[in-house]
């Protein structure tokens, strides 16, 4: 008799829900380098491109009409769209200069647009940015491509998806966070269902594929009967992927979110009750569990590539193409090769002001150890497949897993008695109760938290 996917055991969550990484890069952002300099970058690439690894192609595009108070990305809200094009001109200008360091001919097969708002950006615009891409990287139009752009449904008008079709993105990802309009009212966002469901089903009728919508959990006036109600119409809209985040309230931090007040958000012991409910629905309605936040059709890419043990996760989220190093473009961008991540200065007068230079506007990073890397392997293997192989890491590293981590083996020991990861010596199973905690398992990996969980990261659940 196969184990379930997923368990819910709310002891083990009181004891394990502590604060720590979500790992979408190892080292974490946290330990990059304040005296990380462009030549070191420019050394990374030189490696990267001796690799002839493929790669993929993000684009941080800060603008946004609406402040929405929850957000804690790294906007600008302006309603002025000539913005949008000197920012494009210097997207251009760096990707000239990363291009002839990474090299021109090496296929790009994923590309993503995050924001901010990227469809902020006057079509004509996005044409002038995706042209200029296709100019200096080798841009890709074979289906298995993952070509991606966030969307928000109040920044599309009749013309946005069938331009985003012909630039050549075959993925979209809508954000929507709730329909119940107390809450939209609440944080700033009014977006009737109608609209939602209007831009999916035309998207659907292009021809996208892999569309996601994103949900957030513990915002203002939700409780489980309004969050239950939200998900049965999300599921009527049948989404390929789902992503349902927990809202973390840092109003000290993220100054949108004074607006929101704190009597209004929903308790500890509700967000849970959310949580418990949105994932045992999510999986009744067919969904398969990817892990941390994200759910998937079985037929979806990420679902496929869970069960082939191909998923990996990078700083979008969990990616199907985990043969390719990351080219990051715009202010506060984050680029990784297998032995190096470097991130952009996240002032966008600082950055403009490098790239008006003609440098680069790196201002942090870190250069990977053996062990480093090998610590992500691992790591990787439970985030992403929840299983880890002993033979498989020896035919990797070249070294003894149980000599290589016996104190973790050790640390490991309350879990396994716990059932959150079993090991029958040949492998590392996360158990159903272990993959909501899974962060905290990986944890037990990582070296830069050997002293215990860290107040930089948010809670695990």
């Amino acid at each position: 008799m196969s184990l379930p996917s997923f368990l819910w055991d709310e002891s083990l969550i009181q004891r394990y829900d502590l604060s720590g990484p979500r790992y979408t890069s190892y080292p974490t952002a946290v330990e990059f380098d304040q005296n990380y300099q462009e030549r070191d970058m420019e050394a990374a690439a030189a490696r990267s491109r001796a690799s002839d690894r493929p790669l993929s192609l993000y684009t941080h595009l800060p603008f946004c009409a609406h402040l929405c108070y929850y957000c804690a990305c790294n906007k600008v809200i302006t309603k002025k769209r000539d913005k949008a094009m000197p920012y494009v001109e210097r997207l251009l200008k760096e990707a000239a200069i990363q291009a002839s360091l990474f090299g021109p001919d090496r296929p790009v097969n994923q590309l993503h647009w995050g924001g901010g708002t990227p469809t902020f950006l006057p079509n004509d615009v996005m044409e002038t940015l995706m042209q200029g891409y296709g100019e200096l990287f080798n841009l890709q139009n074979h289906s298995d491509r993952d070509y991606s752009i966030e969307i928000d449904p109040r920044e599309v008008d009749q013309n946005t998806l069938p331009t985003l079709w012909k630039l050549g993105f075959n993925r979209i990802s809508l954000g929507v966070q709730d329909v119940n309009p107390n809450v939209q009212k609440a944080v700033n966002r009014i977006q009737p269902r109608e609209l939602t469901e209007s831009i999916l089903q035309e998207a659907r009728r292009i021809g996208f594929r892999s569309i996601n919508l994103d949900l957030i959990y513990g915002l203002p006036h939700q409780t489980p009967e309004s969050f239950a109600e939200t998900l049965e119409a999300v599921i009527d809209l049948s989404p390929d992927r789902l992503s349902v985040f927990s809202y973390a309230h840092l109003p000290d931090r993220f100054y949108p979110q004074t607006r929101i007040k704190t009597e209004t958000l929903p308790s500890p012991q509700q967000k849970l009750i959310i949580l418990h409910n949105t994932i045992n629905r999510l999986l009744d309605a067919g969904y398969q569990y990817i892990g941390m936040d994200h759910f998937a059709k079985p037929d979806d890419s990420l679902a496929v590539a869970q069960r082939e043990s191909r998923l990996r996760r990078n700083f979008q989220g969990y990616t199907t193409h985990s043969e390719c190093d990351l080219v990051s473009l715009g202010v506060s961008a984050i680029g990784q090769t297998e032995d190096a991540y470097f991130q952009n200065n996240h002032n966008l007068p600082a950055w403009e002001s490098a790239i008006d230079s003609g440098k680069l506007a790196i201002t942090k990073g870190v250069n990977l150890s053996r062990d480093d890397r090998i610590r992500r392997w691992v790591i990787g293997q439970l985030i992403c497949q929840f299983r880890l192989e002993r033979q498989q890491f020896s035919d990797a590293w070249d070294e003894e897993f149980n000599n290589y981590f016996a104190d973790e083996l050790r640390q490991l020991e309350p879990m396994i008695k716990d059932r959150l990861i079993a090991d029958n010596g040949n492998a590392l199973q996360v158990q159903p109760a272990g993959r909501l905690l899974i962060r905290a398992i990986c944890q037990v990996f990582d070296a830069y938290r050997k002293e215990g969980a860290s107040q930089r990261f948010s809670r695990i659940i």
